[in-house]
């Protein structure tokens, strides 16, 4: 059974650290031995419930019965009969019972647990990270697996795609990126539950193929060798040589796309491709129309497919990647200027990913940036300490429910207890809520930045 831990490191691990005691911290553990026999049953109940009834219950839960139950014994449930109305006192006794079960959830540090997951993009690149890096049995144990294994399954649509989210229908980017996820977890090309490998091969050759996945699969599908970087639209890191004080610079933007963007122009200056193995020669033949040797790359680079083009490319946009890749990018990979320019944009763009991951404790902003980061300081230094520090904090991003294991998107503790105390303020039951608001208000003092 999966225990939730709360607010612990690991004093054995040199490349853990934090600079509030952990607090909020949220790692789960299997314990095959957790749990009474009824509440193991319980759980997997819940989950033989989700899976058969997916296409319905299409979001899963969170089961608290046993708070629930001790709830019930203080405060019975407030029902209203048939051309009965609210009264202060049965109105009072609900709100009572709606607290009483949120502060129930609070957990022992302050702040309320959670998961903030739903995208099905988020796992899949993290999978490829660690195979890349051959750490992919050191993070992911059996029991990882097969937690990894059920969440791909449990969200796979009936047509054999996946979803840019959990209720979404099926598109390219997620369809490829979980496919090749399944593939490198050992499952076969017409294997998985319902033969999930086969029907999502299908829908992507039905679709065109993997050529038609958009910008940040490609850039994937680039890392790992089954699609080629020449491609992909050019992302030059000599952005990053640019003065600060021009009024269109990637300094300025919004946190997430500057952080995407930083890696992956590292990735993209760097050409990275991983080891091409047999798996991945494979793939390469399962998910390409037409032999890899024979694709036009130059076409490819402008290929979606219409399931993922939410907002069709302005054409300024396109003009301005046409420049980019005919005419900068040749200029600036040539010699010397590859020498001059080229490695030192690299070498910027890597001084600030070091300083957003010492920044953040390696946790970075969000699971799509950390493993791009993560990925760049292994490309860096395999061996050195900012790679092992990314490890480290892989556990911070995992969260496991009935539906298996997921990766969250970020971290929301401080953000959900500021939220929650607010709310119970609002309840005007502060008499009844002291010791959660005083537990909620340490956690909200020590997660200060």
């Amino acid at each position: 059974m999966w225990k939730l831990k709360i607010g612990e490191g690991n004093g054995e691990d040199p490349y853990l650290f934090s600079s509030n005691n952990f607090v909020g911290r949220q790692t789960w553990e299997f314990d095959p031995e957790a749990g009474r026999p009824e509440e193991r049953a319980a759980v997997e109940e819940a989950r033989r419930s989700f899976m058969d009834n997916r296409p319905v219950l299409k979001l899963p839960v969170i089961f608290y019965g046993e708070c629930k139950g001790e709830i019930e014994q203080v405060i019975p449930p407030v029902k209203i009969g048939d051309g009965e109305g609210t009264t202060h006192e049965n109105t009072t006794n609900a709100l009572k019972r709606g607290i009483a079960f949120f502060s129930a959830l609070q957990a022992s540090d302050g702040h309320w647990p959670g998961e903030i997951t739903g995208p099905l993009f988020f796992l899949p690149p993290l999978v490829f990270c660690l195979h890349i890096t051959g750490h992919l049995e050191d993070v992911f144990n059996a029991e990882h697996r097969k937690e990894i294994l059920r969440y791909i399954y449990c969200h796979q649509n009936e047509d054999g795609g996946w979803g840019l989210h959990i209720e979404s229908k099926s598109v390219m980017f997620s369809t490829a990126l979980n496919y090749i996820c399944l593939r490198i977890l050992g499952v076969g090309s017409d294997g998985g539950r319902g033969n999930a490998c086969k029907l999502a091969r299908q829908w992507i050759l039905n679709h065109g193929g993997v050529t038609y996945i958009p910008s940040w699969g490609k850039i994937w599908l680039s890392i790992l060798g089954i699609y080629d970087w020449s491609g992909t639209n050019p992302m030059p890191p000599e952005i990053w040589l640019l003065p600060s004080f021009l009024p269109k610079h990637l300094g300025k933007t919004l946190c997430y796309t500057r952080m995407v963007y930083m890696p992956m122009s590292y990735l993209y200056g760097k050409r990275f491709v991983g080891t091409i193995t047999p798996l991945i020669l494979q793939l390469r033949e399962e998910l390409h129309v037409q032999p890899y040797e024979e694709i036009n790359w130059k076409k490819a680079r402008r290929l979606y497919a219409k399931e993922d083009t939410y907002y069709a490319h302005p054409l300024v946009q396109d003009l301005i990647w046409d420049t980019l890749n005919m005419f900068v990018e040749p200029f600036l990979t040539s010699w010397p200027l590859n020498k001059l320019v080229r490695e030192n944009a690299l070498r910027v763009a890597m001084k600030h990913i070091h300083y957003e991951d010492e920044s953040s404790h390696y946790i970075t902003i969000g699971c799509i940036e950390k493993v791009l980061c993560m990925l760049a300081c292994w490309i860096e230094n395999p061996d050195g300490d900012h790679f092992k520090k990314h490890l480290s904090r892989i556990s911070d991003y995992i969260w496991v429910a009935e539906d298996g294991l997921k990766i969250q998107c970020f971290g929301s503790q401080l953000w959900e207890t500021g939220f929650a105390i607010q709310a119970l303020i609002s309840s005007d039951l502060c008499d009844e809520t002291n010791e959660v608001l005083k537990r909620g208000h340490d956690y909200i003092k020590k997660s200060q930045v």
